[in-house]
């Protein structure tokens, strides 16, 4: 299937791995250009030349956090007009109420909550102004199905599935559209990083926790970014103008629920 995006232009937040990454490269197989946003520079580079060689189309890394004003306005100026936008960040660590700090707190809603809704209030107009818009944000399963010790996770992106709840019916009928993907657990380091946690707390090793985790689930692994990267792709494709304000679970038929 053709999904209609050739030559469009994306920003891709923090994509330099991961699930982020898998976006870009969705897109860009696609024909999409990327405005690649990452923190740790050598690794944002190393990620935009591999995509734009693969692919063989533009991928500019622009270097930053994503959290603060100075990162969002460098991914701005590097595309001020962008027809998608994937709004992604690393998840706040696991822990327990009684121990987060105010800091904590700080920086879990700034990367979860106020980044991806300054982003995209800064584009989202300019979206409906030239008639076609697709907004993804990739948040987590928690929202829908709270993991203990990701209490931090759940508030601050359960708070940005109610900003976009109240954003979808004023953009939809201009071709814009909004839209989450709650990721179950992926094979990748922020699934690692998090058992490591989990297994330091029941004293065992990452690999042990893994395992187990691994074997409950009803798909009997863990999801492929790329999985991820192709569902953001038809989110953001000219085909899915009529989706919109919709939170899809990808995590392998590892929750139960009728609706």
């Amino acid at each position: 299937m053709d999904f209609g995006i050739k030559g469009r232009k994306a920003i891709v937040c923090a994509g330099s791995k991961g699930l982020g990454r898998a976006c870009a490269e969705a897109l860009a197989a696609e024909g999409v250009d990327i405005v690649l946003n990452g923190r740790d520079a050598e690794t944002l580079k190393a990620a935009a030349d591999a995509i734009a060689t693969a692919y063989q189309v533009t991928v500019t890394p622009v270097a930053g956090d994503i959290s603060t004003e100075t990162g969002r306005a460098a991914l701005l100026a590097a595309c001020p007009a962008p027809d998608i936008l994937i709004n992604n960040a690393g998840g706040p660590p696991p822990g327990k109420l009684q121990t987060w700090s105010d800091a904590d707190w700080s920086q879990a809603l700034a990367s979860n909550l106020r980044a991806p809704a300054a982003m995209i209030a800064a584009v989202v107009d300019g979206m409906a102004e030239r008639g076609f818009g697709r907004i993804v944000n990739i948040t987590s399963s928690v929202v829908r199905h709270p993991i203990d010790m990701q209490g931090l996770s759940a508030a601050a992106r359960a708070g940005l599935h109610g900003l976009v709840s109240t954003l979808v019916r004023s953009h939809v009928s201009r071709n814009v559209t909004l839209n989450n993907i709650l990721p179950g657990p992926f094979a990748t380091d922020r699934l690692v990083s998090n058992f490591a946690f989990r297994a330091k707390q029941q004293g065992i090793s990452t690999e042990q926790a893994l395992a187990a985790r691994r074997a409950e689930l009803p798909a009997g692994r863990f999801g492929e970014p790329s999985e991820l990267g192709k569902l953001c792709a038809f989110l953001c494709s000219a085909h899915a103008g009529y989706i919109s304000g919709q939170s899809i679970l990808i995590d392998g038929g590892a929750h139960p629920q009728i609706i």
